[in-house]
């Protein structure tokens, strides 16, 4: 249980991270949006998969954000994650990032959208 915790911890801080290098300058503007979208979903209270859905809840998180981590971290520059990793160190600051957590919302009306046509027989399936 305790090295689940440590993976964790370790989970959040990469966030946050991603966080401080989203913002630094140095920063391409491809890993931006990616990490926005990362942080975004890691910090957004809706998920792909609602975490009440048993095992598959939390399948998402512990798959897709590991993921999209490790993709950001392909991106940033070493120079520029290495110091936003060791200002995620000391920070305690939680990141807000309402622009990906407002497409992950509209992405979630749209596929309810879709779901509802569908079901009253305006859209086909498939």
């Amino acid at each position: 249980m305790a090295r689940l915790r440590e993976k964790a911890a370790l989970l959040q801080r990469e966030t946050l991270a991603l966080y401080y290098a989203m913002r630094d300058p140095r920063t391409p503007w491809t890993a931006k949006v990616l990490a926005g979208v990362v942080v975004g979903y890691a910090v957004s209270p809706i998920d792909l998969i609602p975490d009440f859905i048993p095992v598959l809840g939390f399948l998402d998180d512990l798959v897709l954000l590991p993921i999209g981590i490790a993709l950001c971290i392909r991106l940033v520059p070493a120079d520029v994650l290495a110091d936003a990793r060791a200002r995620a160190k000391e920070s305690t600051e939680k990141p807000r990032n309402y622009v990906a957590a407002a497409i992950i919302v509209a992405i979630w009306v749209v596929v309810l959208a879709v779901i509802a046509m569908w079901a009253k027989g305006i859209v086909a399936p498939g």
